[in-house]
């Protein structure tokens, strides 16, 4: 038994993926995982190509370096795990409000984590990577929903104001 197929009969995460198909979960971890690293070479490479021409290059990596693994992202979940057709931008557009409510999300609740983390444990320089980690996983599972219900969701999917907000 893996460690998902465990977890899946964990009652509370039961309760929370009985919707998630499991093979699509997984999918969408195996592609996270390249989107990570790509996301990363990307960044560290932008860095470097600009660093000798510009100060703080990595401030303008990181921008430029955000589009593009949101794109190239988004291509492979719609094209690898979600298989939609058509609405490509409006697809994009989602994913880009799922991504940027994680982001806000993470950039609040990370300083939260640390302290806490601080305080009740005996952690002190290893507490902002360990709460980026936990992070990291509340994101990929929140990600994952997002997308499923929002970003690449059917019309018949997405809710009624939804709909509605998008056609104005």
């Amino acid at each position: 038994m893996t460690i998902l197929e465990h977890l899946q009969h964990v009652p509370w995460i039961e309760r929370i993926t009985t919707h998630i198909p499991p093979d699509q979960f997984r999918r969408y971890l195996v592609v996270g995982g390249f989107n990570t690293l790509f996301g990363y070479a990307c960044f560290a490479l932008l860095t470097m190509a600009m660093s000798p021409r510009l100060p703080y290059a990595y401030i303008l990596a990181g921008v430029l370096s955000s589009f593009i693994n949101i794109t190239v992202s988004f291509l492979n979940y719609k094209w690898l795990i979600f298989k939609t057709k058509g609405n490509y931008f409006r697809e994009w557009m989602r994913c880009v409000a799922i991504y940027s409510g994680t982001m806000l999300a993470g950039a609040c609740l990370l300083p939260v984590c640390v302290f806490l983390l601080r305080h009740v444990t005996p952690m002190r320089g290893s507490a902002p990577y360990v709460a980026a980690a936990i992070l990291m996983i509340i994101n990929a599972v929140a990600s994952f929903i997002g997308h499923k219900k929002f970003s690449f969701a059917s019309d018949a999917d997405t809710s009624p104001v939804v709909r509605l907000q998008e056609k104005k």
